[in-house]
């Protein structure tokens, strides 16, 4: 019998919560819901009014994986939507995740979280820059830390300040809080950047997606700047066989980051990381944080 819970006032079924979702550490769904209830004051603000794609693994990550950015069928009238018109699809919406109840029903799913630069109310306008920096083998995420830590240092020259959190998966992300400004002028100064970095640190950066350029370097992938494309939202678990999280890091771990170990985030980590740093990208949601593109 599937369980019925009440949140904040609405009912959801729970279901399927004995059914493992990471074989390496046996990590049930029952687990990833009680993980997500943890953390939602920290993820909540990441989600809210901005619509999100999820990343479906029902079965875990060696089952199926469909990434999807309509509302799945059987959303709750309560789920809030909003129009994203796509160009195969005017009509499009998608959802937004404003509350707990709505978390709780998609986390229900089996999902990671992805979410644009930009929010519904001001569609490809960015809030943020972001940087994907992915290592190819064997280079880890010890060179990404590196290559995180030049950028930084090129974005503050600029005004701008940066803040890193770990992919998990093999990488590590930089965001960049901004003054509302149109998608296109990002990603354009964006990949400038990576084109830089690549022209600085030939032997360890690559700014295109090309494959075979990127064994034992880092690629920095400027193109999640695209109103189009998506990033994995800070606080999101992700379709690994460990249940790693994309969670924000000090520029002091950072800087220490010697062995790629170091910066693998499981889900049991980050209610006692948020005891201990509070949330490390809260100046995300600070306007007087937020800088200007040169």
């Amino acid at each position: 019998m599937t369980p019925i819970t009440e949140v904040e006032g609405r009912r959801l079924a729970l279901s399927n919560l004995d059914k493992v979702l990471h074989p390496l550490t046996g990590t049930t769904k029952g687990e990833l819901l009680h993980y997500y209830a943890t953390v939602a004051d920290a993820l909540l603000p990441h989600l809210r009014d901005r619509p999100v794609s999820f990343l479906r693994y029902p079965d875990g990550p060696d089952g199926q994986l469909f990434f999807t950015k309509n509302p799945p069928p059987g959303t709750p009238a309560w789920v809030n939507t909003a129009p994203v018109p796509r160009s195969d699809d005017p009509g499009a919406r998608q959802v937004v995740v404003q509350d707990l109840p709505s978390l709780m029903w998609a986390a229900n799913l089996v999902v990671e979280f992805h979410t644009p630069q930009w929010r519904t109310d001001t569609p490809s306008v960015a809030d943020r820059i972001v940087f994907d920096l992915d290592p190819g083998p064997p280079a880890t995420v010890v060179e990404c830390c590196r290559v995180a830590l030049w950028l930084r240092e090129q974005l503050a020259a600029d005004g701008l300040q940066t803040f890193a959190k770990t992919s998990g998966a093999k990488g590590l992300h930089l965001l960049v809080p901004v003054e509302p400004t149109p998608s296109e002028q990002v990603s354009a100064y964006a990949k400038q950047l990576a084109v830089r970095a690549e022209a600085d640190h030939p032997a360890l950066v690559v700014h295109r997606m090309t494959r075979a350029l990127r064994p034992g370097k880092v690629f920095v992938d400027h193109s999640q700047n695209s109103a189009a494309k998506t990033t994995a939202t800070p606080y999101t678990l992700r379709a690994r066989p460990r249940p790693t999280v994309s969670a924000p890091v000090t520029w002091e771990e950072v800087e220490a980051c010697d062995d790629p170990g170091q910066l693998v985030l499981l889900m049991n980590d980050i209610a006692p990381r948020l005891e201990r740093y509070g949330e490390l990208l809260e100046p995300l949601f600070d306007p007087d944080r937020a800088g200007v593109l040169p």
